[in-house]
């Protein structure tokens, strides 16, 4: 038990991060992680950082914060998946130590060594470190803010408020206006119910929000340039489509109200399920916490800082659950604020009762862990089964035998849900997705032409068919049609023509040049939607599509 108590946080804290940084040794996911990279590879090979293109067309959907760190990254480290992952990887570990930073301001040393713990090992963040999309780096933003802001409450003008007006501009250039609504809601449930009047009347939260108006200028320029400039441009099948307007209304108002370019269907429910399996091994244990949290809220018990935090939680749940445009990464970002909820809870005197029965089911996730790893070795034949038996299902009963031995309390909760996170990642990032990943067509065949060199001199066409993957693993630059015409024009001028499409497109393909021959074929499978006919070994042959790459002339 000595040894539990004096070494369990830097271990934790070290397994911790490196089952999340797994994740940069892996390739990169399609559909919006492969399109993303694929967007911020053109900015860094045309050095054009005020255009967002995908495919040749002007894209508006995201802003551009994000994608300058890619291009970045791309430019410091070349063109591959690891310098695509660095920078978010990076601004995770930045929010990890701001969440650890804002639970010892609320909550205590102790309390913010299990919080950190809790949110490097919920699984949607570890998620986010695997499939990069705006999560990892929004996440990092928000908390940052939020830390700062929380600094400037006690000090009347401070370098937190500078500081704050920064994170929270990033924030806004890589989700939205919106964000503010989860940093900035906390404060003011707290002002509101301590009867903080003079808050809302303080000069420097007004100068807060004009600098980070300052600090937002460079997206806005940006899309002043691609978008306002040009009311001749059609986005959403539309012109005179205004990207400012788009930023502060349409990407944030119109998705809410559900009036915008990009609509959804929203359900009220949809993130309380969705939390229930985003935030394991944790999720139960927080939907009680606030409970528990709101209850002692009623009796006037509780320690009112805390109330900060879960108004952030409460508001930002509220307006994504009335939300019509609704996706299971949204709720990533207040993981942070829930898991120093969730540890100041763990942290109080519960009793033996409790604090067993906690315990209890964090051994039955470990064992459904445990269980799904060893399900999933032999479903899917995808491994010689003694590797990941041997390197983490062992390891891990051994360590689950160790830790139910020791008293209940807070620390060995941790460390069982610790366990948890690690069985099912360490397996999935260094295993399962390496294999997975290869019936990803796009990204085979791009690595296919790069390396046997066929894309120098040679025009390389994507026919009818979609796959961020090639643009981004593929040579610097893809043609993408749906038309035979464009192809056969194109092929006059240059002989011959590198065509990655479906195999059924052979037959017609055939009819329309002399010569068409199949240089690779490669399986494919939309590995973001997985199916049981697909990881059963025995019936995957049946679920995959094979696409081709092509020679024609």
């Amino acid at each position: 038990m000595r040894y539990v108590e004096k070494y369990w946080f830097p271990v934790m804290l070290l397994l911790g991060i490196l089952v999340n940084a797994t994740g940069l040794i892996s390739e990169i996911m399609e559909p919006d992680g492969a399109l993303y990279a694929a967007i911020a590879k053109r900015m860094a090979l045309s050095n054009d950082w005020v255009n967002l293109v995908a495919f040749g067309q002007d894209w508006l959907d995201k802003p551009h914060f994000p994608f300058w760190l890619a291009a970045i990254s791309f430019k410091c480290f070349g063109i591959n998946a690891f310098a695509y992952k660095l920078p978010a990887f990076i601004c995770w570990l930045l929010g990890v130590w701001y969440t650890y930073q804002l639970a010892v301001k609320i909550c205590g040393k102790e309390i913010a060594k299990i919080a950190c713990i809790i949110y490097i090992t919920s699984l949607h963040a570890i998620i986010a470190n695997f499939d990069v999309r705006a999560e990892a780096y929004l996440t990092a933003f928000i908390i940052a803010g939020f830390f700062h802001i929380y600094m400037s409450m006690s000090q009347k003008w401070s370098w937190h408020l500078f500081a704050a007006a920064i994170f929270c501009a990033a924030a806004i250039m890589t989700k939205g206006v919106f964000v503010l609504v989860t940093i900035l809601a906390g404060f003011v449930i707290y002002w509101l119910y301590s009867r903080q009047w003079k808050q809302f009347i303080q000069l420097k939260w007004y100068l807060f929000l004009v600098l980070t108006f300052i600090f937002i200028l460079p997206e806005i320029y940006a899309l002043y340039q691609q978008f306002d400039l040009h009311p001749e441009k059609i986005v959403f099948g539309k012109t005179n489509v205004s990207g400012i307007w788009f930023f502060f209304w349409d990407s944030q108002f119109g998705r809410f109200f559900n009036n915008g370019p990009i609509k959804g269907s929203g359900d009220k429910l949809f993130f309380l399920h969705t939390l229930l399996w985003a935030f394991l091994p944790w999720s139960v244990i927080a939907y009680f916490a606030f409970y528990k949290y709101v209850a002692s809220l009623k009796k006037s018990v509780v320690d009112n800082r805390e109330l900060i935090l879960a108004g952030s939680v409460f508001i930002t749940f509220l307006m994504f659950s009335l939300s019509k445009f609704q996706l299971p990464h949204y709720i990533v970002i207040i993981f942070p604020q829930l898991s120093i909820m969730v540890a100041a809870y763990l942290y109080q005197p519960l009793g033996n009762v409790i604090l067993k029965r906690w315990r209890m089911v964090m051994s039955v996730l470990i064992c459904i862990a445990i269980a799904g790893v060893v399900f999933l070795i032999f479903l899917t034949g995808f491994n010689n089964w003694y590797w990941p038996f041997f390197l983490i299902v062992i390891p891990a009963c051994v360590a689950f035998y160790l830790v139910v031995k020791q008293v209940a309390d807070a620390k060995t909760l941790a460390i069982q849900g610790s366990i948890f996170s690690m069985i099912l990642f360490f397996y999935l990032n260094l295993f399962f997705y390496p294999v997975l990943l290869k019936y990803q067509s796009g990204m085979q065949a791009g690595k296919w032409l790069q390396a046997h060199n066929l894309a120098v001199n040679t025009p390389v066409t994507m026919y009818k068919c979609r796959q961020w993957s090639f643009e981004f693993y593929g040579p610097a630059e893809i043609i993408r049609t749906d038309n035979l015409q464009h192809i056969i024009a194109t092929s006059k001028q240059t002989s011959p023509l590198v065509l990655f499409t479906t195999e059924t497109e052979l037959n017609e393909l055939s009819k329309n040049f002399k010569i068409v021959k199949v240089l690779e074929r490669f399986q494919n499978f939309p590995v973001s939607q997985l199916s049981m006919g697909f990881l059963n070994k025995n019936t995957r042959e049946n679920q995959v599509e094979n696409y081709v790459l092509l020679s024609c002339r």
